[in-house]
């Protein structure tokens, strides 16, 4: 089935976050009507939509209201009800579907389809049971990583193993709930591709984002990244192939490992707009939230041009309050605020896109101006 919707008509979106604020400002540009499902009250997206339904995303009576009022619905974020996405496909048009979601919102589905497709991922074995850790560990040995097969974000719900010092907190894990047992990879850096396709296949596809992590939360992003063309093109052909087996509509982001050897290992995926493809808003023909926009609502798929090489760095709580003093000293860089009514620290309230000519001399600017200092407190 496809669909194209004709301005006036509305995409209602799951999710009130700040991914969401993105993807309704481009749609709201686009000349559509955007409603938001999220539980609280002044949400992000809320603040820029027509209208906000204020409910719980397990809510099955918000969520059938949401696709009664709309032409079209899409989400910002993957946990969320895959049964509750898929029910709601007999009242409106769901162009992305449930099974994307479905596998993202567990490790164990998303390692075995990665397996299907042929890309590169670090051997695992799944762990329900302290015996089964026991086993687990002795196939995959130290250094290694233990994940939780659901709800894992920003380094949430994971657990570096280096030595058997290290088995008892994995065994509280384990305890709790299903986890993923996953071989430590030496990686040199690490990368992320967002690739959107529509419902005819049409594809965009944006470019390798370099990525720096600090206390496994994104603190910059680097475009382009500082990579060899052979491992820029090994990237976007595995980008390619995971969309295509996946048969995907909207957007996707596949965060990479790049190893010393220059292989490519794939992490996982979002099916989403993508925090490390924020950098487009400013320094693309089009952001990842026009393209997201463009794939739901069936319009044809433009090809996104870098205008500018460009670093995105973060702002989480502890840096609001010196970043809003920083504006009145850099007027060339493009400041973004959420909106969210709470500040705290190693929350996202914003970011900064700040577009250059020379990569490592704005790394240092930004690394000058002590608010960051490489560190996060």
């Amino acid at each position: 089935m496809s669909k194209v919707l004709k301005p006036g008509e509305t995409i209602g979106i799951i999710g009130g976050g700040q991914l969401g604020r993105m993807m309704a400002q481009s749609a709201k540009r686009m000349g559509f009507m955007v409603g938001i499902l999220d539980p609280v009250e002044n949400c992000p997206a809320a603040q820029v939509a027509d209208w906000h339904i204020c409910a719980d995303y397990t809510n099955l009576k918000a969520i059938n209201e949401l696709a009664k009022k709309s032409d079209v619905v899409t989400f910002e974020f993957e946990n969320i009800d895959a049964k509750a996405l898929k029910a709601i496909k007999d009242i409106t048009f769901v162009p992305q579907g449930s099974e994307t979601m479905s596998m993202s919102q567990d490790r164990i589905k998303e390692k075995h389809f990665l397996e299907s497709t042929g890309v590169l991922i670090a051997p695992f074995s799944i762990v329900k049971t302290k015996k089964e850790l026991d086993v687990a560990i002795e196939k995959i040995g130290y250094p290694s990583v233990l994940k939780t097969t659901r709800f894992g974000y920003d380094g949430k719900g994971q657990l570096v193993l280096k030595s058997e010092a290290d088995k008892k907190e994995a065994e509280s894990l384990v305890c709790n709930t299903v986890c993923v047992l996953e071989a430590w990879v030496p990686f040199e850096k690490e990368l992320s591709v967002m690739i959107v396709r529509n419902q005819k296949g049409e594809t965009t596809l944006f470019p390798v984002s370099e990525n720096i992590h600090i206390h496994n939360i994104l603190h910059e992003s680097l475009v382009p990244a500082r990579i060899s063309s052979a491992v820029n093109d090994k990237a976007v052909k595995v980008a390619k192939q995971i969309a295509d087996t996946l048969q995907l509509v909207g957007t996707l982001g596949i965060e990479l490992f790049l190893t010393k050897d220059d292989k490519i290992y794939v992490n996982e995926l979002a099916p989403r707009p993508h925090n490390s493809g924020h950098y487009s808003i400013e320094a693309m023909s089009l952001s990842q939230f026009d393209a997201h926009i463009q794939a739901v609502t069936g319009l044809p798929m433009p090809k996104a041009r870098l205008l500018s090489p460009v670093i995105m760095v973060n702002i989480l709580g502890q840096h609001v309050k010196n970043s809003l003093a920083l504006r009145e000293r850099k007027p060339d860089w493009s400041f973004h605020y959420y909106g969210k009514d709470e500040s705290s620290t190693d929350r996202k309230m914003g970011h900064i896109t700040i577009l250059t000519d020379d990569l490592e001399k704005t790394l240092k600017e930004i690394e000058d101006t002590n608010i960051w200092n490489g560190g996060i407190s």
